[in-house]
């Protein structure tokens, strides 16, 4: 019988080898066993006793299981999340819009059911990228197509690689077993927040990529969708910008938040979409030193531990407003994640060492429908006019407007500004230039309340570089239960751009649930897949 095991704690300095001498002393097993790590999570809330905890997953004989069972509350059954596909859609051609995490592990999905698949990504393969960027980083040369979210892998292969979740659906577990088997090491299954870095995900993208072309599906880059071609009230193939006219009754969508033209196509074509929250701020970056002396203290352990991350929140009661990091990238650097040109947004991103002299975070304060108008649009409009304004307070050339902490609480400007990560530069700048006043003094409140759970986070030479604005989709584009937009058959958004996710990992899960939706269509026949996903229901929503 197979068992979880919790309890297991190891300091920084002990081996893993040792795990299974614990499990014998502490459970009388003179016998040999399988056994393996399916959860590992650093404890650092302790500052003089900072340990590594462990989930064990043990494969013991059944007698011993159920003793152990029946006397040790911190061993449970483990129930293992197996998938497997039919060949049912052999043959079925599907269309997809976008190689970020969920277009891709759609496909992915879609294949193993024998689907024939075409991807059409706006932007470039990872390489071409990488040069765009650097273009962009040097010269302040912004390519509208090809960047850090538009691009083979979507705007998650530039970033910081975080693959965390809080949900615990099945399709997770298949997930993480997709990329260990892609060649992700296997820290992924069971690391509590296992972390890629942006130059292994390219390596990964490109896995993804050869085996998507091996099974003798397609993914056509630089070829935006530019319309959808709908016959009564039903998806019946898609054009795209090189004219091609490509017929297809499935049509997952999956081209991200940041694909604001498509959000305009989607309204001349009367697909209902509405406003939804978001998050709004500017990053802070600190010296990495500095987080890390604040999260372990005088740990003998500190040099041997990784990179502190941090996670603050903070409600203001009054307002109803939530301050919050997001993203944080330790021994990262902030990057300009713009997608238009003359308008300015950062993000952060790191590498899978985490080696930079700075950690980062982005620190915003949500955003709720009510500020807007009713057009489900006007949030994207709140988000370009910041955006704009940004670009204007930077001095243009995508210089980021910055200001120290010390004189953001003062609302002053620096008449110089410490080093940081940001390319191709920083301006002195107030965050009044391109902040509404409210996000401002919500974010200052926090600021005190953060320095109280964070003693030192409030560094006053601390850098804020705005501005912060794609942190979710500010669109929710409405589907049903079988995740097919409510107003055209056929149509599947999927992902970030949907406004049913937010991450790499919810994304991904996202477009899983996708191809496992568009197999149970009426008339697929795939019955054992009906049975294993009505186990576990086939909620409209991701949370």
């Amino acid at each position: 019988m197979k068992l979880a095991i919790d309890g297991i704690t190891l300091s920084p300095d002990q081996n893993e080898e040792s795990i299974e001498k614990i499990l014998r002393d502490r459970y009388g097993l003179d016998f040999q066993f399988r056994w393996k790590i399916i959860r590992k999570s650093l404890d650092a809330r302790n500052k003089s006793k900072i340990v590594f905890r462990y989930r064990i997953l043990a494969d013991l004989p059944d007698d011993v299981s159920e003793s152990l069972l029946k006397s040790r509350p911190e061993i449970k059954t483990y129930h293992e999340n197996g998938f497997t596909a039919s060949q049912r859609l052999k043959g079925e051609k599907i269309c997809i819009a976008g190689s970020g995490p969920a277009g891709l592990f759609c496909a992915l999905r879609l294949i193993e059911y024998g689907a024939d698949v075409d991807i059409f990504e706006r932007g470039k393969a990872v390489d071409e990228r990488v040069d765009d960027i650097q273009r962009l980083e040097a010269a302040g040369d912004l390519d509208a197509e090809s960047n850090v979210l538009f691009g083979e892998g979507g705007a998650g292969t530039y970033s910081d690689g975080k693959l965390m979740t809080r949900t615990s659906r099945p399709e997770t577990a298949w997930f993480y077993g997709k990329l260990y088997d892609l060649g992700v090491s296997d820290e992924v299954l069971y690391d509590a927040r296992p972390h890629i870095g942006t130059d292994r995900l390219r390596g990964l993208v490109r896995s993804i990529r050869k085996t998507i072309l091996d099974s003798g599906s397609r993914i056509h880059f630089s070829e935006r969708v530019q319309d959808i071609l709908i016959v009564d009230g039903a998806v019946k193939g898609i054009v795209t910008s090189r004219g091609r006219e490509v017929g297809c009754s499935v049509f997952v969508l999956a081209t991200g938040h940041s694909a604001r033209d498509m959000y305009g196509l989607l309204r001349k074509k009367a697909v209902v979409m509405e406003k939804k929250g978001f998050a709004v701020g500017l990053r802070i970056e600190h010296p990495k030193e500095l987080i890390n002396s604040i999260q372990y203290g005088r740990s003998k352990f500190a040099p041997v531990l990784p990179p502190a991350d941090y996670r603050l929140a903070y409600n203001n009661k009054k307002s109803g407003v939530g301050i919050y990091s997001f993203c944080m990238c330790p021994g990262g650097k902030v990057i300009n994640s713009s997608s238009e040109k003359n308008m300015l947004c950062t993000n952060g991103m790191s590498y899978s060492t985490r080696d930079g002299a700075f950690s980062n975070s982005a620190i915003v304060a949500t955003v709720e429908p009510g500020v807007f108008n009713d057009d489900a649009l006007s949030g994207i409009e709140f988000q370009r006019k910041i955006e704009d304004m940004a670009f204007r307070a930077g001095g243009g050339g995508f210089f980021a407007p910055a200001q120290t902490l010390k004189a953001f609480m003062k609302d002053t400007v620096d008449s110089a500004l410490p080093e940081v990560s940001y390319l191709p530069g920083v301006t002195p700048s107030a965050a009044a230039e391109y902040l509404p006043a409210w996000i401002i003094d919500e974010i200052k409140s926090a600021m005190k309340y953060f320095e109280r759970r964070m003693k030192g986070f409030a560094f006053p030479e601390a850098v804020l570089i705005g501005a912060e604005t794609r942190t979710s989709s500010p669109v929710r584009i409405l589907r049903d239960d079988s995740f097919q937009s409510v107003s055209v058959g056929g149509l599947y958004p999927a992902g970030e751009g949907s406004g049913y996710s937010g991450g790499i990992v919810s994304s991904a899960v996202d477009g899983i649930r996708i191809a496992d939706a568009i197999a149970l269509r009426p008339g697929s026949g795939i019955v054992a897949a009906a049975e294993r996903i009505g186990k576990s229901g086939l909620p409209a929503e991701i949370t």
